[in-house]
Formats: C-alpha cells, structure tokens, sequence
C-alpha cells in the first residue's frame, strides 16, 4: 500500500516529535483515518527533500508523529517555469494550477488582462489564493515534488511583463512563430504567459513583445487556455527540462 506523503509548514529535522498542524491533522486523522504506528512521509515544501515519520497518536483533532529518515528528492526540473495564467471561469483554472504543478512548474501567477470575464472583489480573490494555494499543496503531496511552487497575488498582465526577466520568455499567440526545439541555447529559466478563453489583446501582445517575449504558435489547432498552459509547459520540458 502506498505510503501518504503530508505537508505541513514546519521546520524539520531528525529525531523530531511534532503535532501537525490543522489542516495536515484533518487529512491524516479525519480524512485518511491513519492510526497510531501508520508510517507516513512528511515534507515542508522548502527544499528537496522529505522524511519518513511513525504516527504516535491520532484522532480527529490532533496528530503526533516522530521524525525518522531524512530522504533527498531528484524531482525538480533543470529549468525553472513561471506561468502566467489568465484567470478563468469555474473550476479551469483550479484544474490549470494542478497540472502545472504536476509538469514541474515552479511559480505560478494569475493574471488579469483584457479579455477576461472573471469579476471578483479584492475578498474573494484572496479567498481564491487561498483555495489555489491548497490545490498546489495537494498536488505536490500527489506527485512527489517535495519543493512547493510559489504562487503569487494576482496582477495585470501590463505588471506582469514588466517585471520578468528570465532566459526565455513566451506569450501564447495563435499568429506566433512555431515554437520549435532550439539545440543552440541552454536556458535555466522561462517565463510563458497565456490568455483567457478570449486570448490575449493585440495591445496586450505586443506590450510582452517589447519587454522581450517571443510570440510562440504552439500547434496548428485552437486551444483551450487550460490546455494551451499545458502544452507549453510541455514543450519547454521537452526542450530543456526532464522530459
């Protein structure tokens, strides 16, 4: 049976007994319904690595473990990606961050730009953030990655651009150049930005352009915005990360 991997914010180190925190407690006590003696994988999200932990008591509003075995992880990729993601409707966007997660994104920021047709007050994108941020954690404790990826406040994209300087950077375009494999450069950074299910404003695309951004086609077909985000992360993998 497979061993549940649990994150909790704290500072670990070997030998350590701790209660989890609440929201770790709820999972393992309420949710998993893990007993006393249940082994368990522990990580903070701050560095590559993980421990193994022995439950010592555990009922719906607390859970105690015991620090074991420090493990170091190999899982993230060689290239750091920071997506920039239009916010969209119902549960897209929930779905997008996921899988960005699972295909070794490293920062996530979701942006407002022109198109899109999502209307919330400033309340309840901070109660957004805070859903996203527990999506991303999940995600995390699915797939392996022990290092946590940042999520940012969200921005207008004319912000946004302005303030990215890595080795590559994209803007999803359907009038773009194909994103093709370029053997000549070796980068360690990249930065792609994609629009909402209207796409991107022409005023919007050549304000990445002058900040640097390559206007990238990547296929011949229209995608949705959650799958575009995908297939570039993909690409990018492909290219110059671990895929």
């Amino acid at each position: 049976m497979r061993i549940p991997r649990i994150f909790t914010p704290q500072a670990l180190t070997e030998g350590q007994q701790i209660d989890l925190d609440d929201a770790a407690a709820n999972h393992v006590g309420r949710v998993l319904r893990m007993e006393k003696g249940r082994p368990l994988f522990v990580f903070n999200g701050e560095s590559e690595c993980h421990y193994s932990a022995t439950i010592d008591h555990s009922d719906k509003k607390r859970v105690s473990i015991t620090l074991k075995e420090k493990h170091d992880s190999q899982l993230e990729s060689p290239i750091s990606i920071h997506v920039a993601q239009a916010i969209s409707k119902g549960d897209k966007m929930e779905w997008v961050i996921q899988k960005c997660v699972e295909l070794g994104a490293t920062e996530i920021t979701p942006i407002w730009s022109e198109h899109c047709d999502v209307k919330l007050n400033h309340e309840r994108f901070e109660k957004k953030l805070q859903q996203w941020k527990g999506i991303i954690i999940s995600a995390c404790e699915q797939c392996g990655r022990d290092r946590v990826p940042r999520l940012n406040p969200v921005v207008r994209i004319s912000d946004w651009v302005s303030s990215i300087e890595s080795d590559v950077k994209w803007v999803l375009d359907p009038r773009g150049n194909p994103a093709k494999q370029q053997a000549d450069i070796r980068p360690t950074s990249a930065a792609i930005a994609i629009g909402p299910e209207g796409g991107l404003s022409a005023d919007e695309i050549e304000l990445c352009k002058q900040h640097g951004f390559g206007a990238k086609l990547i296929g011949p077909r229209v995608l949705r915005t959650e799958t575009a985000a995908l297939t570039a992360i993909t690409l990018l993998q492909a290219q110059w990360g671990d895929f």
